[in-house]
């Protein structure tokens, strides 16, 4: 019996091949051509948006996980006196995980909020401009928030995620829009 014959649909359980739009468009190294509509520019920027939160989000729950791994170590010594040398051992990674975690959940609200201001831009604005008045609202936060921001902070991983966004938006924008 052929099985392709009897059953024209893939089997769920077996690897897609095929790239999804989505994955094509959210490819860092997308290129459209001067002449693409704007819908398949904006699909674009949604996409890397989601994929970049997916990815961030991923992030988040594996440095949970670290930090839960390095807890539950900590936990399983009893003995005092190896408790204290240990300590010293345990903290070094429990600070860096912790710091990782806080970086990640950061970028993660940072992606978030920009798929939420993308979304209000295209509620409230047609045609061409959507992606010029999201690059501008976007500048806006991001200047306001450089503002704010206390001297002693070298850099902000919430900011540095918008920045990327903003790149993004002048990749995949038309040449011909000024941004």
């Amino acid at each position: 019996m052929d099985r392709d014959k009897n059953f024209p649909f893939p089997n769920d359980h077996e690897p897609d091949d095929e790239t999804g739009s989505d994955e094509l468009l959210s490819d860092e190294n997308l290129r459209l051509p001067e002449g693409a509509n704007i819908l398949v520019r904006l699909h674009a920027v949604r996409a890397w948006l989601s994929r970049r939160r997916d990815e961030t989000s991923i992030e988040v729950g594996e440095a949970a996980l670290e930090l839960q791994e390095i807890m539950q170590k900590e936990a399983v010594e009893t003995r005092p006196r190896r408790r204290t040398h240990q300590f010293e051992a345990v903290q070094q990674p429990f600070q860096r995980v912790q710091k990782a975690l806080a970086e990640s959940q950061q970028r993660l609200n940072a992606y978030e909020e920009a798929q939420s201001i993308l979304e209000d831009c295209v509620a409230h604005t047609s045609g061409e401009r959507v992606l010029v008045e999201y690059y501008l609202t976007l500048e806006e936060l991001v200047l306001q928030s450089q503002e704010q921001m206390d001297q002693t902070e070298d850099r902000s991983p919430w900011l540095d995620a918008l920045s990327d966004v903003l790149h993004r938006i002048e990749h995949v924008g038309t040449p011909d829009e000024e941004l």
